[in-house]
């Protein structure tokens, strides 16, 4: 009797899989490629919304100048005549320089299907950063809050509008920021749980 391509080999040799179960490892492996596509599209998209945001927060602050032409005026404010605005307009600058180079990261990753950085770095690096520049924009925006409060108590806006409204939106832009890079840190936390359990930054 002829042996069967799906039997054993009973000399010790490899058994020859069959059209079947190859078929079914390349569609594993194509829907496997797929769902990491689309999750790095998704980390992408939220990664786009923090730079967008985190951009405009700091352009609504390093332009917020109301008053009168010099320093000198008594009527004049700056943001930068406070602590609390300049950590936000700081705050905002580096995690848009942040959001900008993950970016390009995660086009680099979708178009040549591998990381920057090696792997095992590249996974904790987006996770950690993410984690610290998130609790970086929320205290920022945290503390302009409570200065915008501070400075509608003491009637400083009734003289200045302006200022205190273009600061209002530079916070609301901020914590918006903010948002979108929490999404982001929770995509790669969930990468780091896969490379721990699986070895690989891909979930299976």
């Amino acid at each position: 009797m002829l042996r069967s391509p799906q039997e054993p080999n009973r000399n010790g040799g490899i058994r020859t899989p069959s059209p079947r179960s190859r078929n079914q490892s390349q569609f594993h492996s194509t829907v496997s490629v797929q769902k990491n596509r689309r999750f790095n599209i998704l980390i992408l998209i939220f990664r786009f919304a923090a730079f967008c945001f985190s951009l405009a927060s700091a352009i609504f602050m390093f332009a917020n100048s109301h008053g009168g032409g010099s320093d000198s005026d008594s009527d004049s404010l700056r943001w930068y005549h406070f602590d609390a605005f300049r950590f936000v307009a700081i705050a905002a600058g580096i995690v848009a320089l942040y959001s900008l180079f993950e970016i390009g990261a995660s086009v680099w990753e979708i178009s040549r299907g591998t990381t920057v950085l090696p792997e095992i770095v590249q996974v904790w690096f987006d996770f950690s950063h993410d984690q610290v520049f998130a609790y970086m924009l929320l205290s920022a925006d945290s503390a302009g809050t409570a200065l915008a409060r501070t400075l509608k108590d003491r009637d400083t806006c009734t003289a200045n509008n302006a200022f205190c409204v273009q600061s209002d939106i530079s916070v609301a832009l901020g914590f918006a920021g903010f948002m979108f890079l929490s999404f982001s840190s929770l995509l790669s936390g969930f990468r780091v749980v896969c490379f721990v359990l699986n070895g690989s930054r891909f979930h299976m």
